[in-house]
């Protein structure tokens, strides 16, 4: 009886705690980029390829951590596509999309150039850009991106 409290309360635990764990994309775009808030369907026009250029006619430029599984996550959900169409779909815009190996190089590359909008981790995110409302949500609040 003894052991299957104990294993109970380790149960209770673990999975109260997995949450804590999860990782939050944030969309960051340009400093000089004058969009603060965008809607979930709009941003999947732009990751899509079919939304070409931002409000002031600067060309949008898609910025993406090419390891970050919780990017591809992100993406899928948001596009509505699955891993492998993705894949495809980057693969098919390669002139148009620059991939990068880290957060890090995703704030560099957006930072300094500006049409810029790429995805990192919540705990990436520096002054050096800006963070986008995604349907009037920031990071970190529910319904802020589809994950």
């Amino acid at each position: 009886m003894k052991y299957s409290w104990i294993l109970c309360l380790c149960t209770w635990v673990t999975l109260s705690l997995t949450p804590c764990f999860a990782h939050h994309m944030a969309v960051v775009v340009n400093k000089d980029n004058g969009v603060q808030n965008v809607t979930s369907a709009h941003l999947a026009k732009i990751f899509k390829g079919d939304v070409k250029k931002w409000p002031d006619g600067k060309n949008v430029v898609l910025v993406l951590h090419g390891s970050s599984p919780d990017e591809m996550v992100t993406l899928e959900h948001l596009i509505k596509m699955t891993e492998a169409e993705v894949k495809a779909m980057i693969v098919a815009h390669q002139d148009s999309i620059r991939t990068v190996g880290s957060d890090a190089d995703v704030i560099d590359t957006v930072a300094t150039n500006p049409g810029a909008i790429g995805f990192v981790e919540e705990r990436s995110i520096t002054d050096r850009v800006g963070v986008v409302k995604v349907d009037g949500k920031l990071p970190m609040e529910s319904g802020y991106l589809p994950h």
